[in-house]
């Protein structure tokens, strides 16, 4: 970083209005100067930003506040540390190009692409079955449902949150998915075959925004998928939120007679 850039980043965290007008914690308003700075362009793609204690230093405020802020910032896919180099701006990450045309899993779609996947589980486990899920499997009264509900994050960027649904005999065991449930269902001979996607656009509430590391009421993408089984049997019901930024979903589309 050199001495004209560390100058500006200087200018710009010092104590001002953003600290003492703004409302919110702490740890937000230095959170939100930063991603700011990012916006603006001050801190460029791959740029270093200034260390802990010398955020602290510049700001005013306390290493604690400054760790919390920097946190958030990992969390959301704006900065990356690197082990013994410090904390960089993140690299602008290309939108996922998904098509429509294939079944497959988020895992082999990023897999594919060369991408390092992660989850970060919410849920995983048997229950009894909600309406919405009973009908959409065809449960018989009694019956139980395993769902697998999870945060996926590509390149250690949040992604999309998926929340599928399968019935037990399918899935007897959901703690045996460990990364991809496809990869399961083909293992025990029930991958399927056809599905049925539908999208919509939507609003992101505030706890799936935090999960994906936007703002309250950003743009969303909700994709609702019903899959099948040769047998025409449903076997998985997943209704997943996407990052509207991330992705771009392309289908191929042909004459009726071609």
């Amino acid at each position: 970083m050199n001495s004209d850039t560390v100058e500006t980043i200087e200018t710009y965290l010092r104590p001002g209005a953003w600290v003492e007008d703004a409302a919110g914690p702490l740890y937000v308003r230095l959170r939100k100067r930063i991603e700011q700075s990012i916006d603006s362009g001050l801190l460029a793609k791959s740029a270093p930003l200034p260390g802990e204690r010398e955020i602290a230093s510049l700001t005013g405020l306390s290493r604690v506040t400054v760790r919390r802020a920097m946190q958030e910032l990992v969390d959301r896919g704006i900065i990356v540390q690197r082990q013994g180099s410090g904390s960089f701006v993140a690299d602008a990450a290309p939108r996922v190009e998904q098509s429509l045309s294939h079944l497959t899993s988020f895992t082999e779609d990023m897999e594919r692409r060369g991408l390092n996947v992660t989850s970060e589980w919410l849920t995983r486990g048997v229950f009894i079955p909600s309406p919405e899920e009973v009908m959409a499997l065809a449960l018989s009264s009694g019956e139980q449902v395993a769902r697998v509900a999870r945060l996926r994050r590509a390149e250690g960027r949040p992604m999309a949150i998926e929340r599928a649904s399968l019935p037990t005999d399918i899935l007897p065991d959901p703690q045996l998915v460990t990364s991809s449930l496809y990869a399961v269902l083909e293992r025990d001979g029930n991958r399927p075959v056809r599905a049925l996607q539908r999208i919509s656009a939507v609003n992101l509430g505030a706890e799936d925004a935090a999960l994906l590391g936007v703002e309250p009421g950003t743009a969303g993408l909700r994709i609702i998928r019903t899959s099948y089984l040769p047998n025409r049997r449903v076997i998985e019901y997943t209704r997943s939120l996407y990052r509207a930024d991330a992705y771009d979903f392309v289908a191929e589309l042909r004459l009726g007679n071609s």
